[in-house]
């Protein structure tokens, strides 16, 4: 046998190993896509299985959640109607009548003032506490208190300063420690059905 027959040989041998290669990795392909497609079908009919099963449950979660929601809305509005409640008190007590307001902040004046040497500081708006005022409550209790001409942002009442140590008797202050004590019962009345 000649060089170039050995060759044709080897290259028959080769194309024939080559094609039966090449049929076996057809026909594992074949397998494999049926395996495969096998699987699919499982995993789609177990994802169906399971959210069937599921449903249910995902269904009650929502409730559950949309349900949350909704109370927070109503918690949301809840507490801004009492914030507008408190709201309407502290202008309720802003609007008081001259007499009424300087009866009621007189009476905090006796309840607060500790040396009767304060400065006193009232709100930017403040129209009925005034120097001739606290001058007459001056001379009822013999104190020595002293008008500011600094304002501050309160809505009435006032702050008593002695020494750097302020006494609020704001009615903003007021309002937010009756707050504390009455909202509970606040909060029945406004929403108890």
């Amino acid at each position: 046998m000649s060089l170039a027959d050995i060759k044709k040989k080897i290259e028959a041998d080769a194309r024939e190993e080559a094609g039966k290669i090449i049929d076996k990795a057809k026909e594992n392909v074949g397998e494999v896509k049926k395996h495969s497609d096998e699987e699919i079908k499982k995993i789609e009919s177990g994802y169906a299985d399971r959210f069937k099963k599921e449903q249910p449950e995902i269904l009650r979660r929502r409730e559950i959640v949309a349900g949350l929601d909704v109370k927070k809305i109503e918690l949301g509005v809840q507490q801004q109607a009492i914030a507008d409640a408190f709201d309407g008190a502290l202008k309720i007590l802003a609007a008081l009548p001259s007499d009424s307001y300087l009866d009621f902040v007189g009476k905090l004046f006796k309840k607060s003032v500790q040396s009767g040497n304060e400065t006193v500081f009232v709100a930017k708006s403040e129209k009925h506490i005034t120097s001739e005022w606290l001058s007459k409550i001056n001379a009822q209790h013999g104190w020595s208190l002293s008008l500011s001409e600094e304002r501050r942002a309160i809505s009435g009442g006032f702050i008593l300063e002695e020494e750097n140590i302020e006494t609020n008797c704001s009615f903003d202050m007021l309002v937010r420690w009756i707050r504390d004590e009455i909202e509970a019962d606040v909060v029945k009345r406004l929403f108890s059905a």
